[in-house]
């Protein structure tokens, strides 16, 4: 016999992502999109893996066309998880992420997004949206501090 969770619970699904955080000369790349309720959202380039693509292509892949920018990657960064709700089912989101140096701008932003724009850590500290993201930028920013008279992110 199958049973699945008691009735009134809804069910849950898992998902992952990836995602990249670029930085370049103070600033960070960020993304303003909608959230499933149509809310405006500032947040890093990320999404779902493809089949047989590892976390770092997926990073680097999403970056590319949420934001037109060909980045490399430095390092990984701490994952992510969080839990929100679509369709009555709960959704566990793991999101592997990745600290990135911009290359080249290769194109525009897909339709994804509503816009892809270079911000100062310190503004960009106040847009994001989500207390997880700014949590993410304070630890980049803090190892990235340099001596004094040396240049930091």
């Amino acid at each position: 016999m199958t049973t699945g969770p008691p009735s009134g619970v809804p069910q849950q699904t898992l998902e992952f992502s990836a995602g990249g955080v670029a930085v370049r000369n103070g600033d960070v790349l960020l993304i303003r999109t909608r959230d499933l309720k149509g809310r405006t959202v500032w947040a890093f380039p990320k999404g779902k893996l493809n089949l047989n693509e590892s976390n770092p292509q997926a990073a680097l892949r999403e970056v590319q066309e949420e934001t037109g920018w060909r980045c490399t990657i430095e390092r990984e960064l701490p994952r992510s998880q969080y839990w929100f709700q679509r369709a009555g089912k709960r959704v566990r989101k793991t999101v592997r992420w990745f600290l990135m140096t911009p290359v080249e701008q290769v194109g525009e932003h897909d339709g994804e997004v509503e816009d892809a724009v270079w911000v100062p850590i310190s503004d960009a500290l106040t847009q994001l949206t989500y207390e997880a993201d700014r949590h993410m930028l304070r630890s980049v920013q803090a190892a990235h501090r340099s001596p004094p008279g040396q240049t930091s992110v």
